[in-house]
């Protein structure tokens, strides 16, 4: 397993984070702890999950923090992995009302540290946004939690990138603490952004790409294999794919890099997924994706990526040929 230095942290993480969003739900806990076991023991200790997890099942709450909390305590772990939660995400009821005040971080914070028992968290990530708030109280009110000793450091989830640079901004001229990293949808399959009917979501983009390697932040970006989009098409063509899937991700210029996502998977004698996975991985900048798998074989597939390197070149090439 390869590791990486989020700047401006002291965390060293794994090449691939693990994603959690399932945990403790569609995926039961004796699982979950199989799968935590599994990433563990093949050295990763990144591990990635949300105050909202599994709330869209009737009848729970918050249940994959619980779920890690458990497994933590359980295996003694906590100590042994970097853990990443979100939070101050609007109600599912009400995805038009923001939660990015004092009281919705502060009480989703303490929420979160009950949940996975215990006392900090290594990186809290801002799960939305709200334009309608000056970046600077959102900014001070997460350095408040910083001084508390609630949170080692904070990052952003789909946030425009402008907004990303004035929080910079803003830390930089008062001395503070600001975003270390951000955790945008992102994958080798480009997403068109206007087909995903949740219009709080922000993908990565060129503006993206060239604020990343101006500023080195890092990215660990979510929905890394466009929900396994190449292993799909390569296995079963457009049919294995799901309607939303399609309006998503079926373009023509995705459809054009499948021979070239399979050419360097014959030369490197691994899967398209790997492929998928190692072009984030070997960006210019500190890139961590985050995998949800449910299954070892599916965690066993996505870990071999982590160890894959490739060259500008072949980068370019899986983009435009």
């Amino acid at each position: 397993m390869k590791y990486a230095t989020i700047p401006k942290t002291e965390l060293r993480v794994s090449q691939i984070c693990l994603g959690s969003g399932d945990f403790g739900a569609t995926v039961p806990r004796k699982e979950t702890f199989a799968l935590l076991d599994a990433f563990v023991a093949a050295g990763g200790n990144f591990i990635d999950t949300a105050h909202v997890y599994s709330d869209w099942i009737p009848n729970t709450k918050s249940t994959s923090e619980k779920t890690i909390g458990y497994w933590m305590r359980d295996r003694g772990m906590r100590h042994d992995v970097v853990i990443g939660t979100k939070g101050a995400h609007p109600l599912l009821t009400s995805m038009n009302k923001s939660r990015l005040s004092h009281d919705d971080i502060e009480t989703d914070i303490l929420e979160s540290l009950e949940y996975l028992q215990t006392d900090s968290i290594d990186l809290y990530w801002l799960h939305r946004d709200d334009t309608a708030i000056p970046v600077g109280e959102i900014i001070d009110v997460l350095n408040e939690q910083v001084g508390k000793g609630h949170i080692t450091h904070f990052g952003c989830s789909n946030w425009k990138f402008s907004r990303i640079q004035e929080a910079l901004d803003y830390a930089s001229r008062r001395g503070i603490q600001s975003f270390v990293a951000n955790q945008p949808l992102w994958s080798l399959a480009t997403a068109d952004m206007d087909a995903i009917p949740d219009k709080t979501l922000a993908g990565m983009d060129d503006e993206g790409i060239a604020f990343h390697k101006r500023t080195g932040m890092a990215v660990v970006p979510y929905s890394s294999q466009a929900h396994g989009f190449y292993s799909k098409l390569e296995a079963k063509g457009a049919d294995a794919i799901s309607e939303g899937d399609k309006k998503t991700y079926l373009s023509e210029a995705n459809i054009q890099r499948l021979p070239r996502v399979q050419k360097l998977a014959q030369q490197y004698g691994v899967s398209v997924n790997d492929i998928a996975l190692a072009y984030l991985t070997n960006q210019p900048f500190v890139t961590v994706p985050v995998v949800g798998c449910k299954t070892l074989e599916h965690l066993q597939s996505s870990l071999a990526a982590a160890d894959l390197t490739l060259t500008p070149e072949e980068l370019a090439y899986l983009d435009a040929g």
